[in-house]
């Protein structure tokens, strides 16, 4: 279990968790406002109304006159008219609330995603977030848009309802006053069972849009190792025991409502018995206990409603809990306000302000470990040129994404500091950074739309022909020209269309588009074919020179020319040279380099791609 879902599942009703969403609905105050007051209009006219029919029944029917009939049908006819008015404006504001709730709580939640550094994608799943941002954010809009309607309507017509009843006959409406007690002691009590299995709903449904986004992600996987059917039987699990626990929800919801209504009827019943005896000694008017019936009946359903909201604010805390949790997850990586104060932030950057970097990166004692997890790097010292080209090698493990990880700051040293030409980086805001980085990962993500689309990301405002020198400084225009639609052909979901090098050199003229200082390559030739792996170390002979390098490199082969090669074991670095100098030595590189070097020239003499 993801410990986020531990916390919502202990975690108490915590009313401020509302009041934080409440204030979504507070940001569109014109419909709130004419919401509630046509709420409170329509409450009015919910008592005037019976009243009208019980004038009418005492006045024209027991009278047997039709005397100012009339009058009194106009009047009706035009109460009803402007009811029907202010119903349509409440429906259409209330929707319109729902609608931008909905809107606001996901934009909030997908600018706060974007902040968010590395460490908290690491122990929070996909599922989680798609749940919190899909079914949780749609279903809080709906709950608080129309939760406010029935609140302001029903606070108002019990207010409006017992004046009119206790100026009428006081007796009578004790009797409806009298039921309220029991029906919230009723309400308390299902309400803590219905959210015990609502929140089990939404623990299990984050699993299963996790299991879905599992599914589809490695469905190639999947098929290949023939898991269809352990998968289904995984997944009919988590479905079963969501089932399980909604129709327990389900249950107990079906045994509350018909309490409720049961006690509500049986106060109108007491109210009809004890009311038909003063008609009969004309201690009151037929047309006022027909308004009492009207009352009693009515009066309840404000409280069924209320009970209704309680219990379904209830069985949303989970919901409402998880998306403050989203909205509001700190990074670990924040600016200091001086920082932003002077240089900006990445919603609004101070770029005049702004530093050029010339490249000296140094590792100052640096200690790191990842959450829950032991030491990665440890008083680790590292000093770069500016300009120069350095290979990070060693074993899966020992420590080299994350040096350039906290070079990048995706994460920040534990201890020490990192500095940018003799300054700690974080004197300078992540965006500047960051605008001066370029990398390129082992395994390129592309986004949905089409080649120029994809290449421009590393500069947004790039011209056309800015995208194809870019694409033509890797090699790339050869192969995107020979496509049907050129720039302007569809990579498909995530790059789907293009093989795995021809992803690789967009994604290279992405990078190299924004000309950045400082540029990372992440073991970027490991996963591609000879042929492409040329043509990205001819564009790195190209386009590296002059910029501090970082390559982190699967086949030592592509690093012989760097000017700086260090071989990393368990944080530590344990030889720096040049490649002829390492060679030479004969020590932990000289091994890995001439054992890879023999395992490909037999992988070629076998034919085996590498």
């Amino acid at each position: 279990m993801n410990y986020y879902e531990e916390e919502f599942e202990t975690k108490k009703v915590d009313i401020r968790t509302w009041k934080k969403l409440l204030q979504y609905a507070a940001r569109h105050k014109k419909a709130l406002i004419i919401m509630s007051i046509s709420m409170v209009i329509i409450a009015v006219f919910d008592v005037i109304i019976p009243y009208m029919r019980s004038y009418a029944i005492d006045e024209y029917i027991l009278q047997e006159t039709t005397k100012g009939l009339g009058w009194f049908t106009a009047i009706y006819m035009s109460v009803s008219i402007v009811v029907g008015y202010i119903v349509y404006l409440f429906i259409y504001k209330a929707g319109f609330l729902e609608t931008y709730i909905t809107y606001d709580i996901r934009r909030d939640a997908f600018n706060n995603l974007q902040k968010l550094s590395f460490s908290y994608y690491d122990v929070t799943p996909v599922g989680f977030i798609m749940a919190r941002m899909t079914s949780d954010a749609v279903r809080l809009g709906e709950t608080i848009a129309w939760a406010l309607v029935d609140m302001v309507w029903g606070a108002f017509f019990m207010v409006a309802a017992l004046i009119g009843m206790f100026i009428m006959n006081w007796r009578l409406a004790l009797i409806v006053l009298v039921v309220v007690p029991p029906i919230a002691i009723i309400s308390a009590y299902f309400s803590k069972i219905i959210l015990k299995y609502q929140r089990r709903v939404k623990k299990t449904n984050s699993r299963i849009t996790s299991a879905f986004n599992e599914g589809i992600m490695g469905a190639r996987t999947t098929k290949s190792l023939h898991r269809e059917d352990a998968n289904f039987k995984e997944f009919d699990e988590l479905t079963g025991k969501m089932r399980n626990s909604s129709i327990k929800a389900a249950v107990i919801s079906a045994i509350y409502m018909p309490i409720v209504m049961t006690i509500g009827a049986a106060a109108t019943g007491a109210m009809l018995w004890l009311g038909g005896e003063q008609v009969l000694s004309t201690a009151i008017k037929l047309g006022e206990l027909n308004f009492f019936i009207s009352m009693s009946t009515m009066f309840f359903e404000p409280i069924y409603q209320i009970s209704r909201i309680f219990a379904e604010l209830q069985s949303s805390q989970a919901a409402a809990e998880r998306v403050i949790g989203l909205v509001e997850a700190k990074s670990d990586i924040i600016d200091a306000p001086e920082v932003i104060e002077n240089y900006g932030d990445a919603i609004h950057p101070k770029k005049e302000n702004w530093p050029d970097i010339n490249g000296e990166v140094e590792f100052k004692n640096v200690t790191f470990k990842y959450k829950g997890g032991e030491k990665v790097l440890s008083d680790f010292d590292l000093k770069v040129k500016a300009g120069s080209t350095i290979a990070i090698v060693g074993e899966t493990g020992s420590g080299k994404s994350t040096i350039v990880n906290l070079l990048c700051r995706f994460y920040e040293p534990t201890d020490g500091e990192v500095l940018i030409d003799g300054k700690n980086y974080k004197k300078y805001p992540q965006i500047w950074l960051h605008s001066n980085l370029g990398y390129v990962l082992q395994t390129p993500f592309l986004f949905s739309g089409t080649i120029m689309d994809n290449i421009r990301y590393g500069k947004l405002d790039a011209t056309d022909e800015e995208v194809i020198e870019a694409a033509k400084l890797v090699d790339a225009d050869a192969f995107i020209n020979k496509l049907p639609e050129g720039y302007s052909t569809s990579v498909g979901e995530g790059g789907s269309k293009l093989s795995t090098g021809e992803k690789q050199l967009v994604s290279f003229a992405r990078a190299i588009l924004a000309n950045p200082a400082l540029f990372v390559l992440d073991e970027a030739t490991s996963s591609i074919d000879t042929e492409t792996e040329a043509k990205i170390q001819n564009a790195i002979e190209k386009v590296l020179t002059g910029r501090t390098s970082f390559i982190i490199a699967h086949r030592l082969s592509t690093i012989r020319h760097a000017n700086r090669i260090i071989v990393i074991s368990k944080g530590k670095i344990i030889e720096d040279g040049t490649h002829k100098e390492l060679m030479k030595n004969k020590k932990h590189y000289y091994e890995l380099y001439t054992n890879q070097f023999k395992q490909e020239q037999e992988n070629e003499i076998l034919g085996i791609a590498n």
